[in-house]
This record gives C-alpha cells, structure tokens and sequence, in this order.
C-alpha cells in the first residue's frame, strides 16, 4: 500500500503560485489631447510686462493669454468675461 500524505498537492508550488507575478494589464489608448487643454510652460517675461498683468489682482495668466490669443490672431477663447468685483446688478442678463 502506497503512503498518502494528510495534505494532497505540493505546498511549495501551491505558495510560488500564490506570490507569482501577475502580467501587467493591457494597456489603453489614451483620449487624445485636446488641441485647448492647457499646458504648463515656462515663459521669461520682463518685469514691467509681468507687473501690467498682475496689477489687476488673480486672473493674470488668464489675461496674458487672451492678449497673446489677440496678438497671434485667434480668436474664439478671447472673451473671458468678468472679474468677481466687476459684477453687479447692472450687468446681469
């Protein structure tokens, strides 16, 4: 009579199978980007210019753009709308 073992199967190959890599998940294609996302740069700018912008308060990156959209001719985004502290009754819709 041959000798069985208490516990059928091998411990050892049943422990690598548990801690075996797994293959990495497909990848997707990716959504592509849209041509008027926004981008992170880095641009020099002199500091008079970048004082004009900032001298109106928060929304100076927002201007230079609109005023670099103007100078190079395309429009569509140019109209920003109003700051907080230019709102008020009289220009409602």
């Amino acid at each position: 009579m041959a000798t069985r073992t208490r516990r059928p199967g091998d411990p050892l190959a049943a422990a690598e199978a548990v801690f075996k890599r797994k293959p990495a998940p497909a990848v997707q294609a990716q959504a592509p980007v849209r041509s008027a996302a926004r981008e992170t740069v880095t641009l020099r700018l002199e500091r008079d210019v970048l004082d004009h912008f900032q001298a109106d308060g928060p929304g100076w990156q927002e201007r230079i753009n609109a005023a670099l959209r103007e100078a190079a001719g395309l429009g569509g985004a140019g109209d920003t709308g109003k700051r907080p502290e230019e709102l008020d009754a009289s220009n409602d819709d």
